[in-house]
């Protein structure tokens, strides 16, 4: 599987869990969430998604987590399924929004 048809597989599962009403996460740091995001998503920086598994698991909601690349988001995303949550890395925020704009 190429690159593309992974990046494709990506986008239907983000699109289907924002369908069911997924939260969006963004692991960035404050700073770099100031200077620009997805409407809406909340800001949990990536060292503090281990302290804030319970609040996540409490909405009962799938998660999409997001960061500038897809490296944070990829660590948060190993807390949260170790979790029991269903969570899917959206990769880059700018990613995330392009789906999102896609819908």
């Amino acid at each position: 599987m190429g690159l593309f048809s992974f990046l494709k597989l990506g986008a239907g599962k983000i699109k289907r869990a924002l369908q069911k009403g997924a939260i969006i996460i963004d692991v960035r740091t404050p700073q770099e969430y100031d200077r620009g995001h997805i409407p809406d998503a909340f800001n949990i920086p990536v060292d503090r998604i281990k302290a804030s598994i319970e609040r996540i698991k409490a909405s009962k909601l799938p998660v999409i987590v997001c960061c500038s690349s897809g490296e944070r988001s990829s660590t948060a995303l190993k807390y949260l399924k170790a979790a029991g949550i269903t969570a899917h890395n959206g990769g880059s925020w700018q990613n995330v929004l392009k789906i999102i704009e896609s819908l």
